[in-house]
């Protein structure tokens, strides 16, 4: 078919001139795997990481294929969404599913395209699930920039795999081919305890099974008191350090705790269990607070991201904000922590409302901004 990798776009997600959908490392991905790709057919091919559908795209329009359907696993839920808006734009709806982290997206597969994740732990973790339940002849092509690969990455694949290759480089990226899989094991999460909080990551998380420090600096202000007659929310939730915090000082509270990041919330859920706490913490991956109706928040604490993959980016910022000024109920508040170097306070006066400063130290400023 007429397939051009340069009609993908970002959307959902923050789109910039600077910002692509499209790199050399999928392109490198694609090439290298083209022949096995061929052979194994769409039903026997998986891919993971991929950023806004590049990959998996390309693979579907990439003929003659078997009847079946790609299978990905996104850890962004605006890449999920970008991948779908883009295969509708391209004539390409139900060449690919969706699918969690899981044996299902891998099993059997004799092909697996991957974006090589920053984290060594995520590496491990996919490296495992595809050695324990991919067909024993699998062929993993696993690429990146190389700015952003390690020697250490070609360590953890063979830990998984008896044969590491390297592709030649080109246009700055390079491609791991991993195949001969061996010791399989499921992903389980990580977990170290904290001055009685038990902190739980798979990988990927952002800072793993450690609390970061902006949000131990969030932690050390949250308010004593918690209105108990709406909803108090940990957005942006991480591992969910705030939401255990919040329910295990406060017994009475309910709190919803919402990621994009698949990682993110199976790493929170397994927090709030570790915790004793699951039965009131309900985590939920969400583009902000999309399932939260209009007003129905008393309290938000929010320790927001701002980078989008490796590019800083305001407007992941703002965007949380916006949803959590709608999601709050008149009164209600916001407790933010930010690097002081980024000035959020005006944002917040602009989009939620009155602001005041809780706490401030040589990194982090905390906020409390007031919905009106």
């Amino acid at each position: 078919m007429d397939f051009s990798l340069d009609a993908l776009r970002r959307w959902p997600d923050v789109e910039a001139p600077d910002l692509v959908a499209v790199d050399a490392a999928d392109r490198l991905i694609l090439d290298e795997s083209a022949v096995a790709r061929a052979d194994a057919g769409r039903g026997a091919t998986t891919v993971i990481g991929d950023a806004y559908g590049a990959l998996a795209l390309g693979s579907a329009a990439d003929g003659p294929h078997d009847p079946g359907r790609i299978r990905v696993h996104q850890d962004a839920l605006t890449g999920e969404r970008a991948l779908a808006a883009n295969a509708a734009r391209v004539g390409l709806d139900d060449t690919t599913v969706s699918l969690p982290l899981s044996a299902d997206l891998v099993r059997d597969a004799r092909v697996v395209l991957m974006r090589l994740p920053r984290s060594l732990d995520a590496l491990r973790d996919i490296a495992g699930l595809i050695a324990a339940h991919a067909a024993d002849d699998v062929r993993v092509f696993a690429g990146g920039r190389i700015k952003h690969m390690s020697l250490a990455m070609n360590g953890v694949l063979t830990e998984r795999f008896a044969r590491v290759d390297v592709s030649h480089a080109r246009q700055k990226s390079r491609v791991l081919i991993a195949s001969e899989p061996h010791d399989g094991a499921d992903p389980r999460p990580r977990c170290r305890e904290h001055d009685g909080l038990v902190v739980c990551a798979f990988g990927g998380a952002f800072a793993g099974a450690a609390i970061d420090i902006g949000t131990r600096f969030l932690l050390a202000h949250l308010p004593a008191d918690i209105p108990g007659d709406g909803l108090a929310v940990d957005l942006a939730c991480g591992t969910g350090v705030v939401a255990a915090a919040l329910a295990l000082r406060h017994p009475s509270l309910a709190v919803h705790a919402s990621d994009q990041s698949a990682a993110a919330v199976a790493s929170a859920r397994a927090t709030a269990e570790a915790n004793g706490v699951a039965d009131r913490v309900r985590v939920v991956r969400d583009d902000a607070l999309e399932s939260v109706p209009d007003g129905a928040a008393s309290f938000i604490a929010l320790n927001p991201p701002f980078h989008t993959g490796a590019a800083v980016h305001e407007g992941l910022a703002a965007h949380l904000f916006a949803d959590a000024a709608r999601a709050l109920r008149p009164g209600g508040e916001l407790w933010t922590v930010w690097n002081s170097h980024l000035r959020y306070r005006s944002d917040l006066e602009r989009i939620v409302g009155p602001t005041r400063q809780i706490a401030r130290n040589a990194k982090f400023t905390v906020t409390a901004s007031v919905r009106g």
